[in-house]
């Protein structure tokens, strides 16, 4: 899940052939150098984080496998925090990662700089490995042992997994979720695919629309809701944020859980070559030759540059669900969002025709169904509010 505050993606690894996690380029390749971020970029892309407004600063590093580009990581870290106090910032980082080239040294630096991980996990064995293609077909035994090593080295609140649901997961919720549960992770997202990068290449967005993966979600909260009536706390994270969001007026800073969209106001992404995008999203929305979302570049940007770019400005006010067409006279607006760079991807509108999005089917889906279960099932809303306080 992403911050209240800016989250501030550094894509500091390979570009690799598929712009994909799992690039078999080796740490020794000598093309390495050709597709990494270097210092003076990154240097750059440190101060212009560190120009936001928030306090907190959260740093991510994507990629690509971020592992590929440790040393990197190592000098971004270390620099971001002899800096951080000059401006009265505080900083997270987290590395979103295979785990496939986890070891002692990576470890032993995220312990002393309390660094946390973000992988993949898409349920069991035969379906992650599916999902996540990888030589030697043992990309699930990859993430499950990183993530024991994780844990027993950093402890078990310093590595979280996200799924995606595939055409493949829609009939197996409930062996995903015990996929969770058996390696002791905290709680799940169940995720829809998005319309950019590996999904596209490999047409896995167009396979199931938006019902498929609603009818797949309530079947899998239903089997959460259990469990948790069952006395283990295990939460499906999409539910508690929109649930938090239905009964309080507690920001939740899921970006696309807000109007304005926290895109570009709540996260930049700083590719390798120092292009700057409104979300990381809208990077890898480059990557497949589409830029409308590109705000400039860290060597000659400044963060006020970014964020007032016509780019950006333009995106933002299309993205007001309280004046926007259809969203304005909504009923479930209060408790919604809006993503331009999705309506974009899927319709070359960043407003999004509203009648025709997924978006707003799931979201009007997903909301209808937790209002009925809070109307209606006591033990469920029990359930529910403890997830969302």
């Amino acid at each position: 899940m992403r911050a209240a505050t800016p989250l501030h993606m550094f894509v500091v690894t390979l570009r690799c052939e598929h712009s994909c996690p799992y690039c078999q380029v080796s740490r020794q390749s000598k093309d390495r150098a050709r597709y990494d971020m270097d210092r003076a970029t990154a240097s750059k892309a440190i101060d212009i984080a560190l120009s936001a407004p928030a306090p907190l600063i959260k740093i991510e590093f994507q990629g690509g496998e971020p592992l590929l580009n440790f040393d990197l990581i190592r000098w971004i870290v270390t620099t971001a925090k002899q800096r951080a106090p000059q401006r009265f910032k505080t900083l997270q980082f987290v590395i979103a990662s295979n785990l496939a080239l986890l070891d002692d040294e990576v470890l032993d630096f995220c312990a002393e700089h309390d660094i946390h991980f973000s992988t993949s996990l898409d349920g069991p064995r035969d379906l992650h490995n599916k999902n996540r293609p990888r030589r030697g077909d043992n990309s699930y035994e990859l993430a499950i042992a990183g993530i024991a090593r994780i844990k027993d080295r950093l402890g078990s609140d310093k590595v979280g997994a996200l799924m995606t649901a595939t055409e493949a997961s829609l009939d197996r919720v409930e062996e995903i979720v015990d996929e969770y549960l058996q390696q002791g992770l905290d709680g799940i997202f169940l995720r829809p695919l998005s319309p950019y990068g590996f999904a596209m290449r490999t047409r896995q967005f167009h396979k199931y629309r938006g019902q498929d993966w609603l009818q797949f979600w309530k079947r899998g909260l239903r089997y959460i809701l259990d469990i948790n009536k069952s006395g283990r706390h295990f939460p499906e994270f999409y539910s508690s944020l929109i649930v938090r969001r239905m009964l309080s007026d507690e920001p939740i800073g899921y970006v696309d859980l807000r109007s304005p969209a926290g895109t570009g106001l709540g996260a930049l992404a700083y590719n390798y070559d120092g292009t700057v995008f409104a979300s990381d999203e809208a990077r890898m929305l480059a990557e497949m030759g589409d830029r409308r979302f590109e705000l400039g570049n860290v060597h000659e940007n400044t963060y006020r540059d970014l964020i007032l770019s016509d780019t950006l400005v333009s995106a933002v006010a299309d993205s007001l669900t309280q004046t926007a067409p259809q969203c304005s006279t909504c009923v479930f607006e209060p408790h919604c969002g809006a993503d331009p760079v999705y309506h974009h991807a899927t319709q070359q509108d960043t407003l999004g025709i509203k009648p025709l999005s997924e978006f707003c089917e799931r979201q009007k889906g997903v909301i209808t169904h937790l209002f009925e279960l809070l109307e209606h099932s006591p033990q469920d809303a029990a359930v529910l509010r403890r997830w969302a306080s």
